[in-house]
């Protein structure tokens, strides 16, 4: 399908490789752009981009502004700018919940564009991320890749209808549904495609803005979870923790879990080493290096595994019904919250 994309166009979905190879014939190379006058505007949009990402909300609120593209064309090449410069943010700050942050924001915004789209442009978006509109099923392989991360119970394969090895969308859902599975799968892709490899050089130019907006998703990650509430541990970060308290040993992986998972909602280093003190082989030096490394110490700040990590690894204890409705056990306690 070919259709006629404006630099509007671009701005909206920069995601397209028609944006990308625009912006391959606008500018230099990356370290040459970032020290130009364009590249420090492109740069400040890049971080008021990240920021809308770490204040976003998953769940859609009534009063949630629609994006917007400027009217003048030296704001909408900015804007194109400041997409390509948002991943070189967030791939430079090596924390992959932020990332997953950035694509939620991002199909959120493109999604947001979509809906009222002209049916021709909203084809083709979805034809370039390997979808057709003009299908009222999916390929089965493809659905159950897709929904995997939707929680809600109506994309389960039991609740759907299946035919000679398709999906079919529910008739007077239809588009709604082809919406939610577009948004979704923009989000894939670009996950997909992050953390980019840039330049050490590249990370140090743009240090002082990563370092800034780390500290504000960590502010904003502590807003989220309120204050530490032993009450919302999830069961398996609970037995960890009882375990180590109790004077046994931890499982590498399982000391993971419990630092990582500590550390994200508010837990001080030196209180998660205290806990740790109990352990057969505690030795101080190592379990400061170890806690330090986990949270960020040596430049990479780790996220908490997943559930299906935590299962993998053998430490996806006392399961219980709530864990069946969540993904990690961050997302246990942030539910415990609600």
């Amino acid at each position: 399908m070919q259709v006629r994309l404006d630099i509007k166009d671009l701005a909206r979905y920069p995601f397209l490789k028609e944006s990308q190879q625009y912006v391959g014939t606008q500018s230099e190379s990356l370290d040459q752009f970032l020290a130009g006058s364009q590249g420090g505007l492109a740069l400040g949009k890049a971080a008021d981009r990240v920021n809308l990402a770490i204040t976003f909300r998953r769940s859609k609120d009534e009063g949630e502004k629609r994006p917007e593209v400027p009217a003048d064309d030296i704001h909408v090449k900015l804007e194109i700018f400041s997409y390509g410069l948002a991943r070189v943010l967030v791939s430079c700050m090596k924390d992959r919940t932020l990332i997953d942050r950035l694509a939620r924001y991002e199909a959120r915004r493109a999604a947001q564009f979509l809906a009222d789209e002209d049916p021709d442009k909203k084809a083709y978006v979805a034809e370039s991320l390997g979808m057709d509109l003009n299908e009222a099923r999916m390929p089965l392989v493809a659905y159950v890749d897709l929904v995997a991360p939707l929680r809600d119970e109506r994309w389960r394969l039991v609740n759907r209808s299946v035919h000679s090895g398709s999906v079919l969308l529910r008739g007077d859902d239809e588009q709604r549904e082809i919406d939610e599975l577009l948004a979704e799968r923009i989000r894939v892709v670009l996950l997909r495609q992050l953390p980019l490899q840039v330049p050490p050089s590249v990370c140090e130019q743009v240090r002082p803005i990563t370092e800034h907006l780390n500290a504000t998703y960590q502010q904003q990650m502590l807003r989220d979870l309120g204050p530490i509430d032993e009450g919302r541990y999830p069961p398996c970060i609970s037995a960890l923790i009882t375990a180590v308290t109790e004077g046994k040993n931890l499982t590498h992986p399982g000391r993971f879990a419990m630092t990582a998972f500590l550390h994200t909602i508010g837990m001080s280093s030196t209180q998660i080493v205290e806990l740790y003190c109990r352990a057969p082989d505690f030795d101080l030096q190592t379990t400061m290096y170890q806690v330090g490394h986990i949270t960020g110490g040596g430049g990479t700040e780790y996220s908490p595994p997943s559930c299906a990590t935590m299962q993998t690894n053998g430490i996806c204890i006392g399961k219980n019904a709530l864990c069946s409705r969540v993904s990690s056990p961050l997302g246990y306690y942030r539910r415990k919250k609600e």
